[in-house]
């Protein structure tokens, strides 16, 4: 017997339920009474599944809990996608022969002009705990596709879904991605705190309402509020909260006990001695997936050189929180410092140069672009200083110049702007001269604090603003700068804690301070991976506190492998991240005309180019080798050599139109 549980949820039912919800939630807390607690009691938040058995059936997936949490199955239907809650299996016989896997989790679902696809954990490793909760590592990433409708769509549609189902291996290739069953890992720890007990019962995906609705006085003003904020704001941080858009469709069919929210970054952590007394250290790195919308197909979250700047909005691409979490003789301690790339509109797109050029677009509107971002950043995290690393002469002096000038109308109190140019000032081995940037923000550090709990969970000290820091990719220069601040702020909050004397520091225990190298050299390694596909450079200096000869030829070899990522492997790698975020599913369900290619471009290929290259300069070593008593080889020899100047001249000039490129990445001008 089949019970339906779930079933098609219009978009404004969905926001009418969560708008009560959230009014009933709200109005308890303005009126100081025990309804929500006793609500709580009678209506627990349903754990989610940590372990589920997967049927492969010829016409449907079947999801079996073994976890014990529930007793129902969710089948999803092959041909459309469909999903309910079943009591019971399908009848199964000699002629069915289902395939059986284990799996830990749903991701979610992505739905495409055809069909729709299930994205599902078959792989896991818990890389340690988070205020006393597990955290999970995403190792095994399976789509399962629900396309038997496929055979009777049209030849367009067919070629569209073979396009996407290519970026779709792509997208399971996806690394960093974290998860918990129980604790909501896109907030730092602080604003977990914050929520309170009535925010921390609801469900892990909706936790976040308390930082994004503001509460009026009465129940008119409250429902006001919630009725003019989005979706968004009923989620889990939709900054952080990689998969977002394909938990939707499980939000529509109410599956709470599968809305599993997973962030993209990193989560490291260390266990050291200092003295007689152990500290635990977790830094994590929330990866932004922002965007603004599909009209100007400019999305926060992606590869090194098709993401950079700001989008008209003053959501940066790069953008990471790094949350720097100690705990040490019961106390618990976090610092949360982020990084982004420079908040206006700007990009450098690549053309088979080591370097291309840097390009500042709508210069007009830079100010109003860097208003906006750090307006964010305040409401986010209160006062802002904001650290350039970036050189002050060359085409970095002009994106400096930019950023300069545009933040000037609105420094104050509480957005400072410092400049410091890294390579001019520390060069390749003298990173010991940061301390010359510390000195400039110390009081601000000092002024601002860190998050500090005792061991009755009691708020003793408050972090009221951050950190910013950027160069041009926001990866190596930043990632050593915010591996100093954190080493400041570390040893601020154990000397607090008399774990460390007034005048010790992490370098007098060499044990810990080599682990702490390790941890942050780590952590740069992982956005670095993510954003340009190869381990952070200079690195050996945060891991070992110097530079190595080792560690240059690491960054050479590096640099290269940046260099044919770029040009040659992460368009497509952008695409299945915005085919994952739904951008490229707005613009196929909306009929937005996609960007047309020419004829040049339709066959233009680095791959091609280099073949007749090679081709040429082949036949032109055998038409000189018989030149010497051969006018007509002579003659044809100049004809080769002037076929390989002709394609070295063309492709270079054209290098855009041989690189590999999103297909929907449109220029910003």
């Amino acid at each position: 017997m089949r019970m339906q549980v779930a079933g098609a949820t219009t978009f404004s039912k969905k926001g009418n339920e969560f708008i009560h919800t959230a009014l009933f939630l709200v109005k308890s807390m303005v009126a100081g009474h025990h309804t929500m607690s006793v609500a709580t009691e009678a209506c627990p938040s349903p754990k989610l599944h940590t372990r589920l058995r997967l049927w492969e059936f010829a016409d449907r997936y079947v999801f079996e809990p073994v976890d014990g949490l529930a007793d129902l199955f969710l089948s999803v239907d092959r041909t459309n996608g469909s999903m309910s809650l079943v009591e019971e299996l399908p009848p199964r016989g000699p002629s069915t022969n289902p395939k059986v896997r284990i799996v830990f989790g749903v991701i979610g679902v992505l739905k495409l002009a055809v069909r729709s696809y299930f994205l599902v954990i078959t792989g896991r490793d818990c890389v340690g705990s988070y205020l006393g909760h597990a955290i999970f590592k995403l190792t095994g990433l399976k789509v399962l596709p629900c396309n038997n409708s496929l055979n009777t769509s049209s030849a367009e549609q067919k070629k569209m879904e073979s396009e996407f189902s290519e970026l779709l291996d792509a997208a399971e290739r996806t690394i960093g991605l974290y998860f918990s069953y129980d604790v909501n890992l896109t907030l730092t720890s602080q604003r977990l705190h914050d929520l309170g007990d009535q925010f921390k019962s609801l469900p892990l995906w909706r936790q976040n309402i308390a930082n994004t609705v503001p509460i009026g006085n009465d129940s008119t003003s409250i429902l006001q509020n919630l009725q003019a904020y989005p979706l968004d704001s009923f989620k889990a941080e939709p900054r952080f909260l990689w998969n977002g858009y394909l938990l939707e469709p499980l939000i529509e069919n109410k599956l709470h006990q599968y809305l599993l929210p997973v962030i993209q970054g990193s989560f490291q952590s260390i266990h050291a001695e200092v003295g007689s007394e152990k500290v635990n250290v977790t830094l994590i790195a929330r990866r932004c997936t922002r965007r603004i919308g599909i009209y100007e197909l400019f999305f926060v979250e992606g590869t090194r050189m098709w993401r950079r700047g700001a989008d008209p909005e003053g959501y940066a691409a790069n953008f990471v929180e790094s949350e720097q979490i100690m705990q040490s003789k019961e106390f618990t301690a976090s610092y949360v410092q982020v990084r982004g790339s420079m908040p206006f509109l700007w990009e450098q797109i690549v053309d088979l140069t080591y370097k291309p050029s840097f390009d500042v677009v709508r210069v007009e509107e830079a100010p109003r672009v860097l208003e906006r971002h750090f307006h964010d950043l305040q409401k986010k995290y209160g006062a802002v200083v904001a650290v350039d690393l970036v050189n002050t002469h060359g085409g970095e002096g002009r994106l400096y110049e930019r950023y300069a000038k545009s933040i000037e109308p609105i420094l104050s109190e509480d957005i400072r702007f410092v400049h410091f140019d890294f390579h001019q000032i520390c060069g390749h081995i003298h990173f010991e001269r940061l301390s010359q940037l510390y000195d400039q923000i110390e009081d601000y550090l000092k002024k601002h604090r860190y998050f500090l709990l005792n061991s009755k969970g009691e708020k003793m000290e408050e972090q009221t603003g951050t950190v910013r820091t950027n160069c041009v990719d926001c990866l190596d220069r930043t990632n050593v700068t915010q591996s100093m601040i954190g080493r400041k702020i570390l040893e601020s909050q154990l000397q607090k804690i008399s774990v460390l004397g007034d005048n010790n520091t992490i370098s007098d225990y060499p044990a810990f301070d080599a682990d702490y190298k390790v941890l942050w050299a780590n952590h740069g390694d992982a956005i670095s991976t993510q954003y340009s596909g190869t381990p952070a450079l200079k690195g050996d200096f945060v891991r070992y506190g110097k530079r190595t000869t080792q560690g240059i030829l690491n960054d050479l070899w590096n640099a290269m492998a940046r260099y044919y990522l770029n040009n040659f492997a992460d368009g497509t790698k952008q695409d299945a991240m915005d085919l994952l975020q739904g951008h490229h599913i707005s613009s196929v369900s909306r009929d937005m005309p996609t960007p047309t290619k020419g004829l040049i471009e339709n066959h233009a290929s680095f791959r091609l180019a280099f073949a007749l290259l090679l081709a040429a300069v082949i036949f032109l070593i055998m038409s000189l080798r018989r030149a010497r008593n051969d006018v007509f080889h002579l003659v044809l020899s100049l004809l080769w050599s002037g076929f390989c100047f002709g394609i070295t001249r063309y492709v270079k000039a054209n290098g855009r139109k041989f690189t590999n490129r999103p297909r929907f990445h449109l220029s910003r001008h």
